[in-house]
Order: structure tokens, then C-alpha cells, then sequence
């Protein structure tokens, strides 16, 4: 961890929402911008599924963050104006505790002991940084793809919480599309032999299946669209393959390949694990019985909902789901359908097409 981050301690013990808690538990956050005397100009950001903390670029941190194209000043989530707080989700391993932290009650990682997690605590353990802060009540909560899903468990569970809402690329539950893809993705971590029940380290790690998980999830991330436009049929050049048989031969398989090796290094299997399956579990139709009674008790100003006609895996009818349901809530709803052909993804790399639809809802709130 970078000086910019800190941590934030949990009440213990924590109680998890499916049973079990947390001792000595903390969560990872950074922050940017400066706290109003009034403590009114908050900006709490949730992370997609495996994001750190460092969603820009900060004194103390200069690397540009996740969202270095809409958060600092002069940016869409101007910092000159916001204060800005980004929580790495709880059950990571970017900074956070998770799965693969040390169970202080036997100094070995959690690993599978470590409880069920869901995104409800996820939210709760993001509203402990926000009261550590002497925060009262967010001027906006904001979410992008799984952190919009715990945005939206964090309005639900604290419903005047937040002044306004802004949900990116995200959903009120996982569809079965999404929930098949993810299910497969476990699937081949927990077949790799390497995964061992989840009893590996660093030089026993489940490397395949983590691959073979994040080509898949790379996949559907983007759309069709695009890989046509980006790769066509174009092949690797033959001094650049490897010679394995059926190896890489298109340019395509090479991209895949590329990025895989890169997360590999960077991100826990069982934490992988645990953040998949509490996506699979959230439903806003859990609190009353439908997604619309659900989301009938938000309070807030103001929100803005934003999807992509591309995404495989947070389908646009999701996000009009989620506008309607808030306005027949009495929450004034603005909706952006945005045409970029960059699927899921498209909030992290379509930068300025959603820089602007940001930027104009947050001057305007």
C-alpha cells in the first residue's frame, strides 16, 4: 500500500450479513479533495470486483488510479469542489481484509474460513470509513458495475444516506447470463489442482484456472463489436507464437493471453472467489419482495443511472430497471443510454463519453 491509502477499522467483532463475523478487520480507502467545514460535500465511490482504492491519481500516489480520466480537478468528479473517499471492497485483496488475510485467531490466512460474504457488507463495512470521517450523509454515492450493486446495498440498508446517486453500468441483481459466466469462471479456479481447497501460496498457485477465469471474464467484459473493429481475423506473426501445439494464432487469443498474465499476478483466487459469488447473491427484490419495492426505499434528491446498449453482463434493460423503479420511488431519475460499442468495460475506457454525462450531473447537483 501507497502512503495515499489508509485503513479504516471495523467494530469487533464485524457481523456478517450470512452468519460468522470478523475480528480486527479493516478496510483499505483514499481519499481526494478537501471536507467542507459543513462535512456536506462527500463523494463516496465503490469499486468494481477487483479495483484497489486508487481510483486517481493523489499527491502521495502520482500512478494514475482506475478512474484517473473522471475523478481530480477539473474532472467530471471535481475534487476542487468534492470531497472524494474510494473504499476498496471488504473481501479483497487489494488492501481490504479478505480471504486471504491473517485470521488473528490462527495466524494463518482466512482462506475459505473466512465467512460467506455479501455485498450488504461490503456497504456497511464502506459506511464505517464514511462515520470514521465524521460524515453524516453523503452529497453522492457512487458506483460502477459490482460497486453500483453495493452502492445500491448501501442505499437500501441506509436510505437517506446519500443525497444523490450515481449507478454506472450495473444492475438490481445478476441475470443468468451473468451468474452462468461467473459460476464458470469458479469453476475452473476450483478444478485447477493447483487450487488445492483453496490451501495454496506462491509457489503452488492455481495459475491456470486464474487464467483461463479472466480470458473468460475478458470476453464478455467487451463486446463483439469490438473485437471485430480491434483484431478482425489478424494472426500473430509466426516468429512471435510460441510453437505450442493449438496454441495462440490469432491476435485475438494474444490480447487474451496478455491481460490474463497480468491480473494472474495481481489478484487472489479465493478472494476472487468470495467477490464472484456476492455479486450471484445480491438482489434489491430482497428487501420487499420485488426490485421496484426495493428501490422504493431510497431517499434521495436525485440519481443518475447510466448503462451501455453493448454490455453482455449489465444488459441496458437492467439500468432502465433501476431509473424507472427510483422514479416510481419518488427519486428524480435522470437515464443515459450511452452507444459506446466497448461493452461492460466501457466506463473504465470510454472516458469521455462518460466523463461528460458525469460531469454534467455533477455540476448540476
Amino acid at each position: 500500500m501507497t502512503p495515499a491509502t489508509r485503513h479504516c477499522p471495523l467494530p469487533s467483532p464485524f457481523a456478517m450479513r450470512r452468519g460468522g463475523h470478523l475480528e480486527g478487520a479493516t478496510v483499505a480507502y483514499e481519499t481526494w479533495g478537501a471536507l467542507a467545514p459543513a462535512r456536506d460535500n462527500a463523494v463516496l465511490v465503490l469499486t468494481g470486483m477487483s479495483p484497489s482504492a486508487h481510483a486517481a491519481a493523489h499527491p502521495d500516489d502520482p500512478t494514475p488510479g482506475w478512474w484517473d480520466d473522471i475523478i481530480g480537478p477539473g474532472k467530471a468528479i471535481d475534487t476542487r469542489r468534492w470531497f472524494v473517499v474510494c473504499v476498496n471492497s471488504l473481501g479483497s485483496c487489494m488492501g481490504s481484509t479478505g480471504p486471504a488475510s491473517v485470521n488473528p485467531a490462527t495466524g494463518q490466512p482466512w482462506r475459505l474460513d473466512f465467512p460467506a460474504l455479501s455485498l450488504e457488507d461490503v456497504a456497511l463495512a464502506a459506511h464505517e470509513v464514511v462515520r470514521s470521517l465524521g460524515i453524516e450523509r453523503l452529497h453522492c454515492l457512487v458506483g460502477p458495475s459490482m460497486g453500483g450493486m453495493s452502492a445500491l446495498a448501501y442505499a437500501l440498508n441506509l436510505p437517506a444516506a446519500a443525497r444523490h446517486l450515481l449507478l454506472v453500468s450495473t444492475a438490481p441483481h445478476s441475470l443468468p447470463f451473468s451468474i452462468a459466466i461467473r459460476s464458470l469462471q469458479r469453476e475452473l479456479i476450483r478444478s485447477d489442482p493447483a487450487w488445492n481447497g483453496g490451501h495454496y501460496d506462491a509457489e503452488a498457485f492455481p495459475v491456470t484456472g486464474m487464467l483461463l477465469a479472466r480470458k473468460l471474464g475478458m470476453t464478455t467484459y467487451r463486446s463483439a463489436r469490438e473485437w471485430r473493429q480491434r483484431f478482425g481475423r489478424s494472426k500473430v506473426p509466426e516468429d512471435a507464437r510460441d510453437g505450442a501445439p493449438f496454441g495462440p494464432e490469432f491476435a485475438v487469443e494474444s490480447y487474451l493471453a496478455y491481460q490474463a498474465e497480468r491480473f494472474v499476478t495481481r489478484f487472489d483466487p479465493n478472494c476472487y472467489l468470495y467477490l464472484s459469488r456476492a455479486m450471484d447473491w445480491f438482489d434489491v427484490a430482497d428487501y420487499g419482495g420485488s426490485v421496484a419495492r426495493g428501490l422504493a426505499r431510497i431517499r434521495a434528491r436525485g440519481a443518475l443511472v447510466i448503462g451501455v446498449e453493448t454490455d453482455l453482463l449489465f444488459p441496458l434493460e437492467q439500468q432502465e430497471e433501476i431509473a424507472e423503479g427510483l422514479r416510481d420511488g419518488g427519486v428524480p431519475t435522470q437515464f443515459a443510454a450511452l452507444p459506446s460499442i466497448q461493452g461492460h468495460d466501457a466506463f473504465l475506457v470510454d472516458t469521455p463519453r462518460f466523463g461528460k454525462t458525469i460531469g454534467d450531473f455533477m455540476a448540476a447537483i
